[in-house]
């Protein structure tokens, strides 16, 4: 080992002391004290240093930020202390009531003093400290289990490998937000857009897919942000008393505390500051959707506890959802495979709560009866709960003079059969059955799909021409195809056109449960496919079971029983299932002694890899159609583990504890074999 002389040791410790040190000034404080220039210069010495005489470098070193090799798959991390979700407070009144009920259980009539934090729009992070060196880093997850991306969060400028204390915590754990600001996310995308790439449509999903990246060289050229709300564990004596002291505390050991926080004596001045938080919203340097209020004083939020999901202590205020004005162009009526016609609003295009919008939903009639919609009507639009666009109302003083009122049509759009308005539910449906093609094209989508009969390469786009040109009216002649019919259709090649016959031909062998649930009957899902299936021998059971039959059966009930019966009821679904079975569509009996327990209830199965055959949520879906609970992490409880292309670590944990293992071809041929 070459001998490293004590000067070149003392200098390269000011180097490094020196770079945390502007690290700190400017990514927590703002207040940067050198020139980016100067900045990189500094860092350069410190690469050269560290490339001569590696043995110097350790883990708090500022060169370990760039990131290492990248990773097969996360890990997943056990919460020590769970990481719950807070309760919503969407008015003055929901946030009064929870100040009562914290009165109620402190058994205290004085008045209860809270810190009200800005709730970033951001990934929320557990950070684990020991003896003042970050050890490792894990997402929310479902608060129980999360997952591990320590080498990301290392590439985090705003947070401290090494905490900045002589006299650290032996164990210390921070919780906070990592997020983007807006003028980091705009300058994200600019990059993303001059490379030729889809950019990102809000602050935070670009936090969230720059904080999941198995390639830590990727997160560390983003602009993400760390901010501090919460210690959890904390190993010594003499920590503070109060929210706001912990918070100042965590701020002396190099964490970005917000700037926004503030104290509140009481409920009133909690509201305040909600009030005042909501018009400065727009002025933020980084996205909000609400306010957190926790209970200042940390004695009283051990009385008060927790619940299993969330804290007694605090609550989340959330703001009204961002608004925009749009102008309506159009209103598009769909029909849905069971013949409901939904009213879609074609919008013009207006970016709102993060995203674009050029369409939102109108519900059903009567919504559209309420807004009294005219064409290019001047309408409010809003992302509910910041997910799903809604128009909200018509600016009315906007409205253009001889503009048309927008009825809902009493004929389907597309079959032109009489539109029918049952008094019992609030959505009107096309009377026109398979006679209509909205339809039809929507039954015979959803009787290929994965989860139903598994015809691979029938995609939308093909099942839309064959429909138009005239050559299928009906799942049943699906199984009338030809070769000529297939290869006359546009960009479909002669072995593209067989392995789809070949596809079709083999999904004749189904299963009871696969053939019910691809049937489309009303709100009957894999799961209930299942249940029908396992009560029932055969489908003419089913098709003449008593409603006190239906009932009997668990997670069945009196709405679900009636579409059963309706749906079987119909003489033309008879005929189709006659005619199915004529066409060789068949499945086992379940009085065949080769016919396999399917039920796997109570099984608990883990799922790892990239499978090739389908998506990891299709294999979930069909895991839990057969009663399986699908679980992220292995354990000595896994019955099974599915391990796919790429298994990383899930696979070595599931071989150390002897957990029984499937490969794709293995999984692919259980869920042939047991499905019944």
């Amino acid at each position: 080992m070459v001998t490293i002389d004590d000067g070149i040791i003392a200098s390269y410790r000011r180097l490094v002391s020196a770079l945390q040190a502007h690290n700190h000034y400017y990514h927590v404080l703002d207040d940067p004290r050198i020139s980016d220039v100067e900045y990189d210069g500094l860092m350069q010495q410190l690469l050269l240093v560290e490339k001569q005489y590696p043995q110097l470098i350790k883990k708090d070193s500022p060169s370990q930020r760039i990131g290492g090799d990248p990773l097969s798959e996360f890990n997943q991390v056990q919460h020590t202390v769970p990481m719950l979700s807070l309760d919503n407070a969407f008015s003055e009144k929901a946030l009064r009531d929870f100040d009562r009920r914290v009165h109620e259980r402190l058994q205290d009539s004085a008045k209860v003093s809270y810190l009200c934090e800005p709730k970033l729009d951001g990934v929320a992070v557990s950070l684990i400290y020991k003896e003042g060196m970050l050890v490792s880093a894990a997402t929310r997850g479902d608060g129980a289990i999360g997952e591990d991306v320590t080498s990301n969060i290392k590439t985090i400028k705003s947070l401290p490998l090494k905490l900045m204390s002589d006299l650290p915590p032996r164990l210390i754990e921070i919780r906070g937000e990592v997020y983007m600001t807006r003028q980091g996310f705009n300058r994200l995308n600019v990059f993303v857009k001059e490379r030729g790439e889809k950019p990102f449509v809000n602050p935070r999903n670009a936090a969230a897919g720059s904080l999941r990246q198995l390639d830590s060289k990727v997160t560390a050229r983003r602009p993400l942000n760390f901010c501090a709300y919460s210690v959890e564990q904390y190993s010594d004596s003499g920590s503070p008393d109060t929210q706001l002291g912990m918070l100042e505390y965590v701020g002396r050991l190099g964490f970005r505390i917000n700037s926004d926080i503030s104290f509140a004596a009481d409920i009133d001045a909690c509201e305040s500051y909600c009030n005042s938080l909501l018009t400065r919203r727009a002025l933020l340097s980084y996205d909000i959707d609400g306010v957190v209020i926790k209970v200042n004083d940390l004695e009283k939020q051990k009385l008060l506890g927790v619940l299993s999901r969330s804290p007694r202590w605090a609550i989340a205020r959330k703001f009204p959802a961002e608004e925009a004005f749009s102008q309506l162009v159009a209103v598009d009526f769909q029909v849905g495979r069971t013949g409901a016609v939904t009213p879609v609003a074609r919008l013009s295009p207006v970016f709102v709560g993060g995203v674009t919008i050029s369409s939102a939903t109108l519900h059903n009639a009567d919504e559209m009866s309420r807004l009294g919609l005219h064409l290019g009507d001047t309408v409010v639009v809003r992302r509910a709960g910041d997910v799903i666009p809604q128009v909200v109302r018509v600016v009315y003083e906007r409205r253009q003079k001889n503009s048309s009122l927008v009825l809902f049509p009493k004929f389907c759009p597309v079959c032109s059969a009489p539109i029918l308005n049952n008094p019992s539910e609030v959505v009107a449906r096309c009377s026109g059955s398979l006679r209509c093609s909205a339809q039809v094209k929507q039954a015979i989508k959803h009787f290929a799909s994965r989860g139903a009969m598994n015809i691979n390469g029938l995609g939308d786009r093909l099942v839309d021409k064959l429909v138009d040109a005239g050559c299928i009216a009906s799942i049943v002649d699906l199984y009338d195809l030809t070769l000529p019919i297939l290869t006359q259709q546009e960009r479909l090649g002669d072995k593209s056109a067989r392995n789809l016959l070949y596809a079709i031909e083999s999904s004749k062998r189904t299963t009871l449960q696969k053939f019910l649930y691809a049937l489309g009957i009303r709100e009957v899902g894999l799961n209930c496919a299942r249940l029908l299936a396992k009560q029932f021998a055969t489908i003419e059971e089913i098709m003449a079971a008593r409603t006190n039959e239906l009932l009997s059966i668990e997670g069945i009930g009196p709405v679900l029983a009636e579409h059963i019966q309706f749906f079987f009821a119909d003489p033309k679904t008879c005929k189709v299932i006659s005619e199915l079975q004529k066409k060789g569509v068949h499945w086992p009996l379940a009085t065949d002694d080769k016919v396999r327990d399917i039920s796997l209830d109570g099984q608990v199965w883990v799922l790892t890899g990239r499978m090739d055959s389908m998506s990891r949520g299709d294999a979930r879906n069909l895991l839990q159609a057969l009663g399986a609970r699908v679980s992220d992490s292995v354990s000595s409880k896994t019955s099974r583990l599915v391990a796919g292309s790429g298994a990383g670590s899930k696979l070595k944990k599931a071989n150390a504890l002897d957990v029984p293992v499937f490969d794709e071809k293995q999984f692919l041929q259980f869920i042939a074999d047991t499905e019944t």
